[in-house]
């Protein structure tokens, strides 16, 4: 009973070396034709940490990523609204990792071709359909099709199976945003391994380093994301997802944003090449399972980058799925266990980062006082701020003790019958 996986991103990728960790027989299928580091930073939070862990790629991970340290809101004006410990700092038992995606995603590539071998992945071949039959499924791909026990559509944000099941939904909804993310090499702040966030609602940029420090230069690769909200009026090219973009569209308003321990101009003047993003999500579903095929990653759950949590929730799916395979053989059954564990917490998730994420206290500063004042504590209480940052913890499942205290999600050992 074979296991086809649409998608050979970090989702796909991570479930198939879930699935050969459980000996169940898989193929993924990636519409590239070839597998590159593609993109540029992600958070993996303790969460997710601790699923790769299990593994075996806790010294890979520490070769390639940053072991976040902190983690603050910062106003428009450089001051200091919140900061906080993170992974280990903060008492979890795993750390988090700040990463390049594309050196995340080889990973997880070259360590499955090495344990699967290489005819596990199929590059070249896109997948467009599906079909249930009665004692498994049908996936149909460009270029020809193949049957399988179970199919799990681990393709992205625009999933053809999803789109098949979904056939009247369209496109990602924007919401107005636009990102321009790019990598720069930058001096560190606050001691290495933290991560700012600063500005308001409609305008902010985030940055943390993806890199140690060179030891010459003493420069980090920092990576970062500044954000516009645009006039839907304006007529944005909201279709083009990802291209090369111009500074000249975004750099001008932060012109002023030098606060000693950041130089935004500066950072954003030695990118070599930035790209341009819509801030998009989709609305949650009501299901994402249609018999023996499910969804996972951003092809069930797309949401706003507001909480660095889209990777990490791809890699708790996969390992999710795995689990109930134990439980239930694979079976569609399986499937409809993984979807009801699943299902709810990514719905809350994806409607929280739509305005009362973790970063929604930038614009609630933001309105309180323009994001300048002497003291935050006489804007909001620092009890207040502590509250709204425990919240957001536990809706995405890293809650420091609740974690700690969970038993692994696969049992050491286990095997799929």
């Amino acid at each position: 009973m074979t296991v086809l996986i649409a998608g050979g991103g970090i989702a796909g990728l991570t479930l198939g070396l879930t699935l050969h960790q459980l000996g169940v027989p898989f193929r993924i299928f990636e519409a590239a034709r070839e597998i590159k580091p593609m993109g540029v930073g992600i958070n993996i939070q303790p969460n997710a940490v601790r699923e790769l862990y299990d593994l075996g790629l806790q010294d890979a991970l520490d070769e390639i990523g940053v072991r976040t340290r902190q983690y603050g809101f910062y106003t428009k004006l450089g001051k200091t609204i919140w900061e906080e410990p993170r992974g280990t700092w903060a008492g979890y038992a795993w750390p988090q990792y700040s990463i390049h995606r594309g050196k995340l995603q080889m990973l997880l590539y070259e360590t499955l071709l090495e344990r699967a071998g290489p005819d596990c992945v199929q590059t070249g071949a896109r997948a467009v359909a599906f079909e249930n039959t009665g004692s498994g499924a049908v996936l149909h791909l460009e270029n020809g099709r193949v049957e399988g026990g179970l199919i799990v559509a681990a393709d992205g944000i625009h999933s053809a199976l999803r789109a098949q099941m979904y056939p009247q939904e369209g496109p990602p909804i924007w919401g107005g945003a636009v990102l321009w993310r790019a990598t720069s090499m930058a001096k560190p702040f606050f001691g290495g391994g933290a991560m700012a966030l600063i500005g308001h609602d409609t305008q902010r940029l985030v940055a943390y380093p993806i890199s140690n420090p060179d030891p010459d230069t003493g420069k980090v690769m920092m990576n970062w994301i500044a954000e516009l909200r645009i006039d839907p009026s304006q007529g944005w090219n909201k279709e083009d997802w990802n291209r090369a973009a111009n500074k000249a569209d975004f750099a001008p308003e932060f012109a002023d944003w030098r606060f000693g321990w950041i130089d935004v101009p500066e950072l954003i003047d030695s990118a070599e090449q930035v790209f341009e993003y819509p801030m998009v999500d989709r609305d949650p579903l009501e299901r994402w399972t249609d018999g023996h095929v499910t969804l996972m990653g951003d092809a069930a759950h797309p949401t706003y980058p507001v909480g660095s949590n889209g990777a990490s929730q791809a890699i708790i799916d996969a390992r999710v799925i795995g689990a109930k395979l134990v439980e239930h053989g694979v079976s569609a059954s399986a499937l409809e266990a993984y979807e009801a564990q699943v299902r709810p917490v990514t719905t809350a998730l994806g409607l929280a980062n739509r305005g009362s994420g973790p970063d929604a206290i930038l614009q609630r500063v933001e309105d309180l006082c323009g994001g300048d004042f002497e003291v935050i504590d006489d804007v909001i209480p620092h009890a207040e701020l502590a509250a709204h940052s425990a919240k957001y913890k536990s809706i995405a499942g890293f809650s420091i003790d609740e974690l700690n205290a969970k038993p692994p999600i696969i049992a050491e050992g286990a095997r799929v019958a």
